[in-house]
Order: C-alpha cells, then sequence, then structure tokens
C-alpha cells in the first residue's frame, strides 16, 4: 500500500520561505520519480517541481525556477519543497506525487498515479 503524506504547509507573507516535506511509505522515493504539484481555486492542478534519482535530475517550472528546489532524503524516504520568495501567486494546495518512470513532460500531473493528500499554503 503506497501512501505519501504531506506536511509544512502554511500562511507566510509574500518573500518569505516554506519547506514542505513528503515521506513516502509502500514504495521506495529513490527509485521513483517524485514530484510537487499544486492547484490553486478554479484552476488546473500544474507540475511545479520533479526530482528523478536516476541520474539526480530536476525539472522546474518556470514560475519558480530559482526560486524552489526540490530534494530528497532517501534514508528518510522524504522528499522537499524548499520554497523561497514567496509569492502570493503560489498560494495553492500542494501534492506530493509518484511515478514508477519519468513522464515526458515530466511535469504533466496526468503521468503520476500516486498522490498524497495535500498541503495547503497560502501566501499574502
Amino acid at each position: 500500500h503506497v501512501q505519501l503524506v504531506e506536511s509544512g504547509g502554511g500562511s507566510m507573507q509574500a518573500g518569505g520561505s516554506l519547506r514542505l516535506s513528503c515521506v513516502a511509505s509502500g514504495i521506495d522515493p529513490a527509485n521513483y520519480c517524485m514530484g510537487w504539484f499544486r492547484q490553486a481555486p478554479g484552476k488546473e492542478r500544474e507540475g511545479v517541481a520533479i526530482i528523478h534519482t536516476n541520474g539526480g535530475r530536476t525539472y522546474y517550472d518556470d514560475s519558480v525556477s530559482g526560486r524552489f528546489t526540490i530534494s530528497q532524503d532517501s534514508a528518510k524516504n522524504t522528499v522537499y519543497l524548499q520554497m523561497n520568495t514567496l509569492k502570493p501567486e503560489d498560494t495553492a494546495m500542494y501534492y506530493c506525487a509518484a511515478s514508477a518512470v519519468l513522464p515526458n513532460p515530466a511535469l504533466d500531473p496526468q503521468w503520476y498515479h500516486e498522490w498524497g493528500q495535500g498541503t495547503q499554503v497560502t501566501v499574502s
């Protein structure tokens, strides 16, 4: 049974930082493509950042490139999203997701089949 549990969301003023965590059970994140996605009210779910451990490749949406960093701690089965210089447009529910293969395009949420319950990020 695969379970992804996110934490670390909250309310923050613009310019601040948050770090999201995703603890995975039932899979080894080191063998999966792990990603963070977000969905704002009235908008479609979009890819934010992906990490593919095989080769250590990372992918970022242009809107967060240079501000967000995805990383992984294999010993803790945890994937992180460090979010700096937050903007009001970053406000959304953030989801962790996993795929057994690296999708193409990597940030397309339709190819990810394991999802967490989400953690809310609000930037004012």
